[in-house]
């Protein structure tokens, strides 16, 4: 059995899938390293597999990002970045754009340094890294070593092909779809960050690998072997000609999802003497931020819909939004989403490819209200199978949420529930036991 580093970046919501990858690899028999910041540490239990402390990015979010210590100037961004995803789509995108030109090649010294100075230390035969972790791989590109890539979020983090753009959704729900105008703005932002990334990539590579093949175009640099993809395989998504072995893990929910804790047990008690049907609202690590939109959404349930109640993630803005709490209305600062799942009767979420993939396992249908990254075409994906409906989160009234709600009933209930027979047999573990079979069929040389 291989020995094998999987490399996460200092994010909630990539290291918990990548720690589950990991910890299904060491299931099997491979000897395993989850490599994370110091505070991810808990990911993983004991030594199977092994936690070792790298980090990787100088931001980081440890479960909701208002409240992770961040630089003075990272906090800014975060800051600068959710007033941008109120005016709308596209300029949400737009900052994001700006922003990658800070923030995805910060310090490839160090991270090459580092990951030198870790291989030395462990002799692994393979690394598994996330595919957004552009300085990870490029590191891993330039040492020759054997890597599979885990793509975090919608398949086309991975680039198709020539004409696709890392940050241009390739789809719109039909609800948010810009205008020419926009979406040529958007292509240009994006052409203009790929061009200047594909050149430093491009120099990083000649200075400290000369030997090794050009990186070519920045975004697309991913494992020649295999992908990893924490989404379904749906037939319409864009499909790359040839390529590495891609194995879409449907979701990364680990196997024997926890039970409730006694806590929460009670507050689902609670809520279900005074409703039927409970409805989640999560909107993510980011932007529970929006506490705009969670205020409008539990105000929808609780005044439209008099049969049902509310559980609501709102992060730092708790104590903002205690006011909601009510006989109907459960308000968390962070909720356990999985488990919560297997007792709710739906969702509303941000089109997340976390939260979208962990719906489709439990089988709950979700109203997804995207904000910024690839939540549009993940929500797309949602309108287009069948279980989901799409809306702007910035132009909702409460006065909109009850009959959307509604029409999670009936047929988007059953495609959801349809499409959980289909991924249960699916995961970290399915994911993991074919990677091991291309990592014992492919030994590059080092």
């Amino acid at each position: 059995m291989p020995r094998v580093i999987v490399v996460s970046p200092p994010f909630a919501s990539h290291a918990a899938p990548l720690a589950a990858l990991a910890t299904a690899l060491a299931a099997l028999g491979a000897e395993v390293y989850f490599a994370c910041a110091p505070e991810f540490a808990d990911l993983v239990q004991g030594e199977d597999p092994t936690f070792v402390p790298l980090t990787v990015s100088r931001n980081s979010n440890t479960g909701v990002a208002e409240a992770t210590r961040q630089p003075v100037s990272e906090a800014a961004r975060l800051r600068e970045f959710l007033d941008a995803t109120r005016v709308g789509a596209v300029p949400a995108l737009l900052t994001q754009a700006r922003h990658r030109r800070a923030d995805m090649l910060t310090d490839p010294e160090g991270v090459l340094q580092s990951l030198r100075a870790l291989d030395d230390q462990l002799s692994p035969d393979w690394y598994v890294t996330d595919q957004l972790s552009f300085a990870v791989t490029l590191a891993l590109h330039c040492m020759g070593a054997p890597y599979a890539t885990f793509c975090p979020g919608h398949p086309t983090y991975v680039l198709a092909s020539s004409d696709t753009y890392f940050g241009v959704p390739y789809d719109w729900p039909r609800a948010m779809r810009p205008d020419q105008a926009d979406a040529d703005r958007l292509l240009a932002a994006a052409r203009e960050n790929d061009a200047a990334f594909t050149s430093k990539f491009d120099a990083f590579a000649r200075r400290h690998a000369p030997s090794a093949p050009s990186p070519g175009r920045a975004f697309a640099l991913t494992s020649p072997h295999a992908v990893v993809y924490a989404y379904p395989d749906l037939p319409w998504l864009p499909d790359p000609a040839r390529g590495p072995v891609r194995l879409h893990a449907g979701h990364m929910v680990p196997p024997g999802v926890p039970a409730l804790n006694v806590d929460w047990s009670q507050r689902l008690e609670r809520l279900r003497r005074h409703t039927e049907r409970i409805l989640l609202v999560a909107f993510g690590t980011f932007l529970s931020a929006r506490d705009d939109v969670l205020r409008t959404v539990v105000k929808g349930v609780v005044d439209g819909l008099p049969d049902a109640g509310v559980v609501v993630a709102a992060g730092q803005r708790s104590r903002g939004l205690a006011d909601l709490a009510s006989d109907r209305a459960v308000v968390a600062a962070t909720v356990p989403q999985q488990a919560l799942l297997q007792h709710v009767d739906a969702m509303v979420h941000h089109g997340g490819g976390n939260s979208f993939t962990e719906c489709l396992r439990a089988g709950v249908p979700a109203l997804v209200l995207p904000f910024s990254s690839d939540q549009f075409a993940v929500a797309r994906d949602a309108e287009r199978s069948g279980v989901g409906i799409v809306a702007d989160p910035n132009t909702l009234k409460w006065t909109d949420i009850p009959r959307a709600l509604d029409g999670l009933r009936g047929p988007k209930r059953d495609a959801a529930l349809s499409g959980s027979v289909r991924l249960r047999s699916r995961g970290p573990g399915w994911a993991a036991e074919r990677l091991l079979r291309v990592m014992a069929r492919s030994v590059p040389g080092r």
